[in-house]
């Protein structure tokens, strides 16, 4: 009586961080930067579904972060530079990451949303 696990499929993963529909892989789910489409084109899924929250945001902000402190660390243990030198490499490399991460990151999370039918919850009255 064990009860077996559904995994997603990889294309999930792939087509949500692309930012396109996880349901017909051809649409597009996010549009622009950061905006999701009221719908798929080509299959018509609605998407009012989808509400990331800071989710993406939180994720971004721990792999960055990380990544940070590594070039940080080797950065400071190989070169010994000033102050301002960390700042002028971090400040905008940690913008890139973040902007760069963004995008996708919401997509995959909207996508697994969509996959374990997760929704907020609606009281009836």
């Amino acid at each position: 009586m064990s009860e077996e696990h559904v995994y997603p499929p990889v294309s999930l993963y792939i087509d949500g961080a692309l930012g396109r529909c996880p349901r017909c892989s051809k649409g597009h789910m996010i549009k622009g930067l950061l905006a999701v489409a009221p719908r798929c084109e080509v299959c018509g899924l609605d998407f009012s579904f989808a509400d990331a929250g800071d989710g993406p945001a939180i994720f971004v902000m721990t792999i960055v972060g990380f990544v940070m402190i590594a070039v940080l660390w080797y950065v400071e243990v190989a070169y010994h530079p000033s102050y301002w030198v960390h700042a002028a490499i971090l400040v905008p490399l940690s913008a890139i990451l973040c902007v760069a991460l963004l995008r996708p990151m919401k997509g995959l999370l909207i996508a697994l949303q969509y996959f374990n039918k997760a929704e907020e919850s609606r009281h009836q009255s």
